[in-house]
């Protein structure tokens, strides 16, 4: 076959092409550090990266954005925890000093501020946010645990209590002593045979100051496994006709309710029936050892728990929690926020308020601080006795009321006493809440932290295997570029010289 000079030329310009075409291609990986620029390159090698980069980007999104988002709600949860631990801590201390009796008043006073104090305190650190989110209220992380100021809007609460929340409480009838003033002491009438120390039944409601215009509804099941219901009466604690402690065997329903104290006094008959409710395992899908109060509450304090946190209730037409009667867990009752932080794989981050404290921590609290202003008011009755007295010793009125006052006194201290000692208990089961709550908040500390070590290692092993299968070896592509231009600029020197002869100059 002939040869012509355009065959050379053409074949020559294809094989130099050839070589310009594998010059670029070693000099973009040379240049990338990349084995190919796009899918065509190799398929193969294509594939295998965009899964390993898919695996990278979501290790990477895990270990660096919510691995450190859920450590963080962690942390912020643990220090609020462990500040709840130190306050209950120092109240079961102050229960400890208490029971033990106090060497002075002064000792007495400032176990009471102290109380005050760190009842506005415990609370508060529920109100605890990590990022403008609140982490002990549940889902409603846009929502305080406590109201923050005083609020007035009415809720209507249905608490659901067993009957370990049913007690027995030492009410002093200290008769018109409360109210006496060096004004009336002598014209009051009170006598020392008037001071009695009267045992009464009791339910402590969650709040304090609560609506006294509508009563109260108490529904539980009797041991035959019927539902029943008492409506409390009403009686405020200033009632000048009737004291509300001593008035529930007398009343209609055998049950009165203190709006002022938010305690519920049973008569003996209406104690035991509740005290005798037993839950029936039998029967799944109703508590028949569960007692009901609903009753309506309006006025918070700033440092009051929002019901909506703890509660079944209803207000400005909005139910909220209507799972805690029915039973029903698909209605956000659990209201645990978990966070994914590996391949199928995810871990709570979040501790709601009523695994921290009870309501009942609060109320605790009061019982303690209405005990020692109780003493403190009678111990300035008989300062003011004495003094009196000294002024004129033989007015028999005021010898009377002396002698009333320092037995209420006595009832008075021995009750503040007893309920010190019986509050050491009380503080003791707040505590073990707390702690319980702090240890679970570690365990899922370590295990985010075991999980973000794992990750740290597969994300290096991600980016390992990826570089192995993207990467070039520079020596390697760098040597082989240096041959291609030697062949390049050796191509193009021979096919010049080529290029020059001709037909002619062989004939």
């Amino acid at each position: 076959m002939r040869i012509t000079n355009k065959i050379i030329s053409q074949n020559s310009i294809t094989n130099i092409n050839r070589n310009k075409v594998l010059e670029d291609k070693f000099n973009t990986q040379l240049a990338t550090g990349s084995k190919i620029n796009r899918p065509s390159d190799d398929p193969v090698v294509a594939i295998r990266a965009l899964r390993l980069r898919t695996n990278l980007s979501q290790v990477s999104q895990y270990y660096t954005k919510n691995i450190p988002d859920a450590e963080s709600w962690l942390d912020v949860t643990e220090s609020a925890i462990s500040t709840v631990i130190e306050i209950v801590t120092d109240m079961y201390s102050n229960c400890t000093q208490g029971a033990a009796g106090f060497n002075t008043p002064d000792d007495r006073s400032k176990v009471l501020d102290n109380l005050k104090a760190l009842q506005e305190e415990v609370y508060a650190t529920g109100d605890a946010d990590y990022a403008g989110r609140f982490v002990f209220t549940g889902y409603r992380t846009d929502t305080p645990l406590t109201f923050g100021k005083g609020t007035e809007k009415t809720y209507t609460i249905t608490e659901q209590l067993q009957s370990s929340s049913l007690g027995e409480f030492t009410y002093v009838d200290v008769a018109e002593l409360d109210t006496m003033t060096e004004g009336n002491a002598e014209a009051l009438g009170t006598k020392e045979q008037e001071i009695t120390t009267n045992q009464i039944y009791r339910l402590r409601l969650a709040y304090e100051n609560c609506s006294d215009e509508v009563a109260p509804t108490i529904t539980y099941y009797d041991t035959n496994g019927a539902p029943q219901a008492i409506t409390a009466t009403i009686i405020s604690k200033n009632d000048q006709t009737r004291d509300p402690y001593l008035s529930a065997e007398t009343s209609a329903s055998g049950a009165v309710f203190i709006p002022e104290t938010g305690e519920l006094v049973l008569s003996k008959a209406n104690y035991n029936k509740l005290a005798a409710v037993k839950d029936d395992p039998t029967t799944l899908s109703v508590d028949e050892g569960e007692i009901r109060v609903t009753y309506e509450k309006t006025e918070f304090a700033k440092s009051d728990i929002r019901p909506e946190h703890y509660f079944y209730c209803e207000s400005d037409g909005i139910t909220y929690n209507e799972g805690y009667l029915t039973g029903a867990t698909d209605d956000n009752s659990n209201q645990f926020i978990s966070y994914d932080v590996g391949f199928n794989q995810d871990v709570r981050v979040n501790t709601l308020a009523s695994e921290l404290f009870s309501t009942d921590l609060n109320r605790d609290v009061d019982d303690l601080i209405a005990s020692i202003e109780d003493v403190e008011v009678m111990e300035k009755n008989i300062l003011t006795l004495e003094g009196m007295l000294k002024l004129d010793p033989e007015n028999q009125e005021l010898k009377d009321r002396l002698a009333a006052a320092k037995k209420a006194n006595t009832f008075l201290t021995d009750k503040m006493q007893k309920l010190f000692e019986t509050n050491i208990s009380n503080m003791q089961g707040h505590l073990d809440l707390a702690n319980t709550a702090l240890t679970a908040t570690g365990n899922r500390g370590s295990r985010v932290e075991l999980v973000a070590n794992r990750l740290a290692k597969q994300e290096v092993n991600f980016k390992t295997l990826s570089s192995q299968n993207e990467d070039v070896d520079m020596t390697e592509v760098a040597v082989t570029l240096g041959s291609v231009e030697l062949a390049y600029q050796a191509a193009l020197m021979a096919t010049g010289k080529i290029s020059q002869t001709t037909l002619l100059n062989y004939l």
